[in-house]
């Protein structure tokens, strides 16, 4: 794996290393290891922790289950962190994750790291705990970068326009960021890797499996064009609506600036521009013609 992130077989030596519940973690690597597979993306209580006690303080204190919060938590909220939390401390979970990384390729990509992009920190609490990561790694801190999402079901029109867009961007060597889903996000990954440049695919699974299963050799093609695929839950977790939802907050904030093609008005590209829109990242649109489909309907 390229990159400054922990490859894959320093992250299973990491994780062999570990007993959980009893161990001492040693290190901010070590304890990112365990959060990915602890905390649900997005998770405010574990960032604000993370914040206050540093990524091992923070977990040390959960393992013993200390009932303060602390200044930026709380106790009721904390506890109740605790309690959530609870079900997931389990060694044997954690060796088996990190066991499916190792047979990926996949590395863990940490804020420690030299490597990490700085733009999640824009997140605030909410900012991932660890990304794994699978192809270059320095694809995710890259400049200049855009994201570039939209709906599934495009027209010709908006598939057109956003190669287009995606194609001209990756020419001149900007990091083109999406979701891997079908219709936009396929067609602005193809398009980047399509002219020799970069691209980053943010799944809402783990990266050991894409999904869709049929862009796994558009990934493949994109990571072999020195692009990337990161997720930040662990190898072996299951897509799902919430981990969708949270996935495009990462997808914003990566970009520089995001280019939403054809969304329709419950759609989630309209999710990641409002990510994006909070976090006053500039906006982009290409809404389609006014004979579309999916243009009239999200007028309606």
């Amino acid at each position: 794996m390229n990159g400054t992130s922990t490859d894959a077989r320093a992250v299973r030596a990491r994780a062999d290393a570990l007993g959980l519940p009893d161990d001492e973690f040693r290190d901010d690597r070590d304890a990112a290891i365990v959060w990915s597979t602890l905390v649900e993306p997005g998770d405010r209580v574990a960032g604000a922790a993370i914040a206050q006690w540093g990524a091992r303080g923070a977990l040390d204190r959960a393992r013993r289950g200390d009932a303060e919060g602390g200044r930026l938590v709380g106790d009721a909220v904390w506890s109740a962190a605790l309690r959530r939390w609870g079900p997931r401390w389990d060694a044997a979970t954690l060796r088996d994750t990190v066991e499916l990384a190792a047979r990926a390729g996949a590395g863990l990509l940490t804020p420690v790291d030299a490597g990490w992009p700085r733009s999640l920190g824009d997140l605030g609490a909410h900012a991932p705990v660890a990304l794994w990561v699978r192809g270059d790694a320095s694809a995710l801190a890259a400049e200049p970068s855009i994201a570039i999402v939209g709906a599934r079901a495009a027209t010709a029109y908006g598939e057109a326009a956003a190669a287009e867009v995606a194609g001209d961007l990756a020419a001149r060597g900007v990091i083109i960021v999406s979701g891997a889903a079908w219709g936009i996000d396929g067609v602005a990954h193809r398009a980047a890797f399509g002219v020799g440049g970069r691209t980053v695919a943010v799944l809402a699974g783990g990266v050991d499996k894409v999904y869709p299963s049929g862009h796994t050799e558009l990934i493949e093609a994109a990571m072999a064009a020195g692009g990337a695929v990161a997720a930040e839950v662990p190898c072996g977790a299951a897509p799902t609506k919430w981990r969708f939802l949270q996935r495009n907050r990462l997808i914003a904030a990566l970009g520089a600036a995001t280019v939403v093609v054809e969304a329709g008005w419950r759609s989630g590209s309209l999710n990641t521009a409002g990510h994006a829109s909070a976090l006053g990242r500039p906006l982009g649109a290409v809404p389609g013609p006014i004979t579309s489909v999916i243009w009239v309907l999200s007028r309606g």
